[in-house]
């Protein structure tokens, strides 16, 4: 076996790409990588993934012999934006002593905090996975010292995946975030959002009724869009949102262009749920969704007008109703936000793998990573308790 690398998913194509990755799992797919890539590349923003945003691809191939049998997203990293673990204290560390940490590579989805295939494997070779992976990582750590690159990263893989990595030379790292699951008590699905309501403590319930009474007395219809439903005069109004929102919060107009998303729309509608808000005949907001065949992913949203309530029915209410409506198992709806433990998302463990070339710094990173942990198993029993279900 051995490893190829590649500065664009574009030289290894489409149908190599596909035959390894398959379609299901939206954000490996080579429509939405390639849109990375390419999409916006003409405009003055230009595109979201090229050495200018500092998302280099560097994807690579296991081949055996000439034969692809495992394909992962990389990128070589010039900073830490976009990646949702945080390592800008281990830079600051390196620049105090005088080293660069940057570049790094990074396995990971970009701008993407969703767990799921980090290194995704031929079916007919699955067996063969320990063996492969143990290839990625020697490829990895030769290119970091090849081509003086401080370290590389894998973000969100599935645990048993970062588990496996784990046994090969990388620390792992745990986080958390707050997913929805359609099980009742019983871990049978839900049939409708009442039904997911009566598991829940009066007073919850309660709260979660007043909330969505509250976008109907505001005058607010929400409308929920997937495949064709989605025309191109959307994507211009979502994305309005989308900068609108982001230069609030952040200052800029967000890291991804409109074309991206127009890009998307034409290659991979199937598999986008738009969710957009509209008062007066006018569209105040939108959330845009992906999925896969058994789960949700909320990604971004955005709107013009505040209104009460409306972010937790656009982002998690509505996901939730389409969950049920399509039988998936999870709704993940991004990182961070402990107000969605009160609405029915539980605390779980992600994880991360991390290889560091300095030994001084990757055995502080090392102590570092094993007293983070105890934190967060901590965060995570603790967010537990707070969880509105029923005894």
């Amino acid at each position: 076996m051995h490893v190829a690398f590649y500065d664009s998913i574009e030289k290894i194509g489409r149908s190599t790409w596909q035959d390894i990755c398959g379609t299901d799992y939206p954000f490996l797919r080579y429509e939405f990588l390639f849109s990375l890539e390419n999409a916006g590349s003409d405009a003055p923003q230009g595109s979201a993934c090229n050495i200018q945003s500092g998302w280099q691809p560097q994807h690579g191939i296991v081949f055996d012999g000439d034969r692809p049998i495992a394909a992962f997203p990389m990128y070589l990293k010039y900073h830490s934006y976009g990646e949702y673990i945080f390592d800008w204290a281990w830079a600051e560390a390196y620049q105090r002593n005088g080293l660069q940490y940057y570049p790094k590579l990074l396995n990971a989805i970009p701008y993407s905090p969703v767990t799921g295939t980090r290194i995704a494997i031929d079916p007919a070779y699955q067996q063969q996975q320990p063996l492969i992976f143990a290839e990625v990582i020697d490829a990895c750590i030769d290119k970091c010292h090849k081509e003086d690159i401080s370290s590389f990263h894998f973000l969100y893989p599935q645990q048993a995946s970062s588990n496996t990595l784990a046994s090969l030379a990388t620390e792992q790292r745990a986080s958390h975030q707050y997913h929805w699951f359609n099980r009742d008590k019983s871990t049978a699905p839900y049939r409708d959002f009442d039904h997911f309501l009566a598991d829940l403590k009066s007073r919850k319930r309660k709260d979660i009724k007043r909330e969505r009474r509250l976008i109907e007395e505001q005058n607010i219809q929400l409308i929920r869009l997937t495949g064709e439903e989605i025309n191109t005069n959307m994507w211009d109004t979502f994305y309005h949102f989308y900068q609108l929102t982001y230069a609030k919060r952040s200052g800029h107009g967000g890291y991804l262009p409109k074309a991206f998303f127009k890009s998307l729309g034409k290659a991979m509608s199937e598999q986008l749920l738009l969710v957009l808000a509209k008062r007066d005949d006018r569209f105040i907001a939108g959330a845009l969704n992906l999925f896969s065949s058994d789960t949700l992913y909320g990604r971004y949203w955005g709107c013009i007008e505040s209104a009460e309530s409306l972010h937790f029915e656009a982002c998690y209410y509505q996901g939730i109703e389409f969950c049920i409506e399509r039988q998936l198992e999870k709704f993940d709806a991004g990182a961070q936000g402990e107000h969605k433990i009160q609405r029915g998302f539980r605390p779980v463990p992600t994880w991360s793998n991390h290889w560091i070339k300095d030994p001084q710094f990757s055995q502080a990173i090392k102590r570092y990573i094993e007293q983070e942990a105890e934190q967060v198993q901590g965060n995570i029993k603790q967010a537990a308790t707070y969880l509105p279900f029923k005894a």
